[in-house]
């Protein structure tokens, strides 16, 4: 059975390095010092997130559906996934005129928008 690769040493939480790759039709190895991808750290939940969020293409109220979780978990969830991929964190403060607008829009519900205001 295949394994998964873990991206960070159980042992001193360092990023790990893959050095050989196999082809299993012709055996051939090639050995080196191969990088995993950004997607190959991120914590199993950091990547099942991600996958929903491809999912729904992006969708918050898809996600949020899918996930059933509310509007601040999804942003939440989307700010750590990119801290996570190393995307610079950008300082979004939501407005008053924001959350009334996506209230508006039936982006979010009531509970949400006070939850969203409440940290104004």
């Amino acid at each position: 059975m295949k394994k998964q690769a873990i991206g960070y040493c159980p042992i001193c939480n360092n990023r790990l390095t893959v050095k050989t790759l196999r082809c299993e039709k012709c055996d051939t190895e090639i050995s080196g010092e191969f990088v995993l991808s950004p997607f190959d750290y991120l914590s199993k939940e950091n990547l099942d997130f991600a996958l929903v969020f491809i999912k729904c293409e992006g969708n918050i109220k898809a996600i949020e559906k899918s996930l059933n979780i509310s509007y601040p978990s999804v942003k939440k969830n989307i700010d750590e996934l990119k801290k996570a991929l190393g995307f610079e964190e950008t300082e979004h403060k939501i407005t008053r005129e924001e959350v009334a607008r996506r209230l508006k829009a039936g982006e979010i519900t009531i509970e949400e928008a006070e939850d969203l205001l409440g940290g104004l």
